[in-house]
């Protein structure tokens, strides 16, 4: 009998490393054809991302959105399509930024060649993009907010995501992220950079988010198949939100709240949550949940951190799904 029902966690930017699922593609078969399918829908420029992937290049080029956004996608539709392969077919999915067009893909809404196009198209709206970034900083926004808002950074950067109670992103254009982490550190706070070299998820991405609108709307949507828990909004996403183009596009200028989306499929029963993210990124903000931390809800990771053996995690998270009748 089938036990808990299954919540699929989808990464996005920051959660990025090099060689980042590289052993599941050289190895597991539904992973590969999935990833292939997608860095071939992505057009032109797949074939780089793939060869860059492949031999583990990082660095800068690693945290721009130009190469982060469709490895990330590609990471969480992969992981996605080989547990269908599998029999494991998800109750709901949650997904941390461009994750949440994975999610979109995976449940329907955008079939694989729109994906793909809608994903360069992302890549592409990036020429709009100010320099900037995002502050990872342990604390919980409400005292965040208060002490960027006392200092020079005023209103430039904003609440980019809330991942946990007490985990809080900011995110905004140079220099005023620098100000921002240093009046941070003046107020003992921790704080730290986000793998990423643009402001996703505050105003500053107005610009790239309209251009991103167009993308998006010259592509046919549908309403989901498999319930999808909006990051954007906190709730499920309707049949009207998944039809419209603004949904998804107006999603790099605004936060993602992770938190609010987690507790939103959490609160109302207990599930398994699946985490798809590179070394397990979002299991370990999801173990934070009370309901995970009392036993209620259980977090299966499946791929390991940077350094550790990547296919053991793989088949060990396989293990531990069939174990739980999934």
């Amino acid at each position: 009998m089938r036990g808990r029902p299954v919540a699929l966690l989808l990464p996005g930017q920051g959660f990025q490393h090099a060689g980042m699922a590289v052993e599941l593609y050289r190895r597991d078969a539904a992973f590969a054809a999935a990833a292939d399918q997608f860095l071939t829908a992505l057009g032109p420029e797949g074939g780089a991302v793939r060869d860059d992937w492949l031999v583990g290049s990082d660095g800068e080029t690693g945290d721009r959105g130009t190469r982060a956004q469709p490895l990330l996608f590609m990471t969480g539709y992969a992981v996605g399509r080989a547990l269908v392969s599998r029999g494991v077919r998800p109750d709901v999915l949650i997904g941390h930024s461009v994750g949440e067009l994975a999610a979109a893909t995976l449940a329907g809404v955008l079939d694989l060649p729109a994906a793909g196009r809608i994903i360069a198209g992302r890549c592409a709206a990036l020429d709009d993009a100010p320099a900037g970034g995002m502050l990872a900083v342990a604390g919980v926004p409400e005292r965040v907010l208060d002490c960027v808002r006392a200092g020079p950074a005023g209103e430039h950067v904003v609440l980019g995501a809330h991942n946990g109670r007490a985990q809080t992103i900011l995110a905004g254009p140079e220099p005023h992220l620098t100000d921002a982490e240093r009046a941070l550190r003046e107020a003992g706070l921790v704080a730290r950079r986000v793998r990423a070299l643009e402001p996703w998820h505050s105003p500053a991405m107005g610009q790239a988010a309209r251009r991103f609108t167009e993308v998006i709307g010259a592509e046919t949507l549908r309403p989901p198949r498999i319930p999808i828990m909006s990051t954007r909004t906190g709730r499920l996403v309707t049949a009207a939100d998944a039809v419209r183009p603004e949904f998804w596009a107006g999603q790099i200028a605004a936060p993602v709240l992770f938190w609010s989306a987690l507790g939103a499929v959490l609160d109302d029963q207990d599930h398994l949550l699946v985490d798809g993210s590179p070394a397990g990124g979002l299991a370990t903000l999801a173990r934070g949940h009370p309901s995970v931390r009392r036993g209620d809800s259980a977090v299966v990771s499946l791929l390991a951190p940077p350094g550790r053996d990547a296919w053991s995690a793989w088949t060990s998270g396989l293990g531990q799904l069939s174990a739980a009748g999934v």
